[in-house]
């Protein structure tokens, strides 16, 4: 069962649904990606919950979370994450793409309250690196039409291979997202320095990569294995950018057994 709930940490609201897993389940702080609002997350929340105790986070400026004039910036955003984590019980934090990158600067500003890291297919453009593969109209277009009011029809063209339940939540809820934080964050893709980060992750970590993608390329996969070779990788082979949307099954193999 679905629980949203409200808490202040860092200085602002922070709205999260939670999908209790079993008695005693280690806890799993899920932060989505840039336009990702927790609910759109529920039909993967509640696989997750089969072993973790999971907790899905609006990021600030999506969903029930507090939005308007706030920092936006990806320190800011991690240090959403850290102190929520303080709030629960060491979890493991599960990012996917901008809540990858999260996690990531999460970790280097204060590890102490993670119990491990699961990075889904974070960008790994940066300063003096190639762009990110999805362009801004993508996202700034849509939401100026979800913001408008728009159906489940209109958001295919955006994401063609949705289903008609998904698309329809898009189009639900992709205008709580506040165009100043996603541009904010877009931008940060390009000008953020995770990989200065990546070594200094010493806790279990998994990175979960999307086969089909170019997010994460064969020689991102090769870096990363030379900046921090305690960093395990899974691929989810043929699946695009949104693992779970393209192949569920497939992403729960390459995340439900991991531990910290």
């Amino acid at each position: 069962m679905a629980l949203g709930y409200n808490v202040h940490a860092n200085g602002i609201r922070q709205h999260l649904i939670r999908y209790a897993g079993p008695e005693g389940a280690p806890e799993l702080l899920v932060i989505p990606g840039i336009t990702s609002p927790a609910i759109t997350w529920g039909f993967v929340a509640e696989r997750l919950a089969e072993r973790f105790d999971v907790h899905v986070l609006d990021v600030r400026g999506r969903g029930l979370s507090e939005t308007g004039d706030l920092d936006y910036t990806l320190d800011a955003l991690a240090d959403d994450a850290i102190a929520l984590a303080r709030q629960m019980n060491n979890p493991v934090v599960m990012g996917h793409s901008m809540g990858a990158r999260i996690a990531i600067r999460a970790n280097a500003r204060d590890a102490a309250p993670f119990a491990g890291y699961i990075l889904v297919d974070p960008p790994m453009s940066g300063p003096m690196r190639r762009a990110y593969p999805s362009k801004w109209p993508w996202y700034g277009d849509s939401i100026v039409m979800a913001a408008q009011g728009c159906s489940a029809e209109d958001m295919r063209a955006y994401c063609p291979t949705w289903t008609e339940e998904q698309l329809a939540l898009r189009a639900e809820w992709l205008h709580t997202c506040h165009w100043g934080a996603i541009r904010t964050a877009f931008d940060g893709f390009h000008t953020d320095d995770i990989h200065q980060d990546i070594p200094k992750i010493g806790k279990p970590a998994r990175l979960v990569i999307a086969g089909g993608a170019t997010v994460v390329d064969a020689d991102d996969q090769a870096e990363v294995a030379e900046l921090n070779p305690k960093i395990e990788q899974r691929i989810v082979p043929g699946a695009g950018h949104m693992i779970p949307w393209d192949d569920l099954e497939g992403f729960l193999a390459a995340v439900l057994d991991f531990t910290a």
